[in-house]
Parts: C-alpha cells; structure tokens; sequence
C-alpha cells in the first residue's frame, strides 16, 4: 500500500487516539477534583449486578450500604447503571425483590434511581411533593414492607425544595395556595422553623420535615412492630443539589 493510500487510515488512528486522550483527561480531571472513591471510572464492561452474581441485600445494614455506595458512585461520575440487563429483565417477570422503599419528593432532579446508582427491582419509590403522607402514600410505603418484606425504608429529602418553599412563603404571606396545594403545605406547615429567616428557614425546615415523616412512620403500628423485631429500619436522608451527596438525617 503506498503513502497516499495509507493516509485515511492514519487520520482516523489519530482522531481515535485523540479521542481516548481526551476522555482519559476528563477522568482524571473529576478525580482529582473530589475525593476519590474508586480506582476507575465505570465502562460498559462494568459487572451489574445479577441475581446470580451479586446476593441482594436482605438487612437495613446491607441495604444502607449498597445505597451508599450507589450514591458515592453517582457523586463522582462512576455509575454502573446496574440491573438493566436482559438476564434481570426476564427474571423480574415472575416477581420482584426490592431491597428498600425510598419516599422521596416529586422534584424532577432526585430520581431515587440515579442519585442511589440502581437499576430495575431494586428499589420501590414512592414519590410526594415534600415526601408528604396521605393514606395513598403510607399504603405503598406499607405495602413494601409488609407484603415484599422490604428491610429499609428511607425518607429522601433533599436541598431547595419547591414544596417546603411553598409551605413557608405561605406562612409568612398569610395567603391561600391554589387548590390542592395548600393540603402540601398544612402538613409542612408545623414542620416550618420560625426560629430563622430568609433561605436559612426554608432549608432548616425541609431537615425537620424529613424527622417528622420518618418519625410518623416509624409510628405506624404495623411498621414499628417490625423495627421492634429489629426486621426494619426507617431513617431520613437528605439530597444535596450542590455536591450530590445523600447524607443522613438523624
């Protein structure tokens, strides 16, 4: 093959190996930009977990554990999206085993999925504005535990939330809320720190609706029975917009 020929063949060698450079510049960048907490980045030939391969967890402890390491590898850009497979697709058909009921807000940038780094049959989510209860709420949540027999329940708040927001805008303005809204912000309502002002009570309230929701359901009778047994765990977490991170609430 002479010169001429050769010469599309070593521009696309070069255009790839450009390419690679660039993408390993990028990994190393978001490395060193945060803590590190895996030796490589994920890549297609990342293992996903499987039935066979991975056991679920099966106690509070495993499932806090798996949650934290899903967010550690959201957080620093290392996802695995795990359980996507045809293998797990097929097995779901005939049941499903979720390790832990998430209660989080509707807010369109806390996907429990994403932000906890799992996949299909994992997790069962059940979403309001402000993680609100209601008898619809509180029987998905119940029926995870008592009829899946999910060990974990966590109550996923997070920064900047519109619904809190809303509750204690309301509070200072005396108005009425359109329609069912104001039901969102009669239950957050006694939740509002009015010990504080401007953005400092909106996000110290959003920490104590967190408490007060995991609390009421820690109340349940059917629920508590089952944390006495030491078979469920209920705690509150919160969502940090900023950094990513899901932090405990106690």
């Amino acid at each position: 093959m002479n010169s001429q020929e050769d010469t599309p063949l070593r521009s696309i060698r070069r255009a790839l190996a450009r390419r690679s450079l660039l993408r390993g510049g990028f990994a190393g960048a978001v490395a060193l930009g945060g803590t590190a907490l895996a030796t490589a980045p994920a890549s297609a030939s990342t293992p996903r977990r499987t039935p066979v391969s991975t056991p679920r967890p099966t106690t509070a402890d495993e499932a806090l554990r798996e949650l934290a390491a899903g967010n550690r590898r959201w957080r620093t850009y290392r996802e695995r999206h795990p359980d996507e497979t045809l293998a797990v697709r097929h097995s779901l058909v005939s049941g499903q085993h979720p390790f832990a009921v998430v209660l989080g807000c509707i807010d369109s940038r806390v996907p429990p999925e994403l932000v906890f780094d799992q996949g299909l049959g994992d997790l069962m989510t059940v979403r309001s504005a402000g993680e609100v209860l209601d008898e619809a709420v509180l029987g998905s949540v119940a029926y995870g535990v008592l009829e899946l027999g999910i060990p974990l329940v966590v109550v996923l708040g997070h920064q900047s939330c519109g619904a809190v927001k809303a509750a204690v805008q309301a509070d200072l303005s005396g108005e009425e809320l359109p329609a069912h809204i104001q039901y969102l912000a009669d239950q957050i309502s006694p939740c509002i720190d009015r010990g504080k002002d401007g953005d400092a009570r909106v996000d110290s309230t959003i920490d104590a609706n967190i408490r007060a929701v995991r609390s009421r359901l820690a109340a349940e009778p059917d629920l508590a029975a089952k944390i006495a047994n030491g078979e469920l765990a209920v705690v509150g977490a919160r969502y940090e917009l900023t950094t990513q991170l899901v932090h405990r609430v106690a």
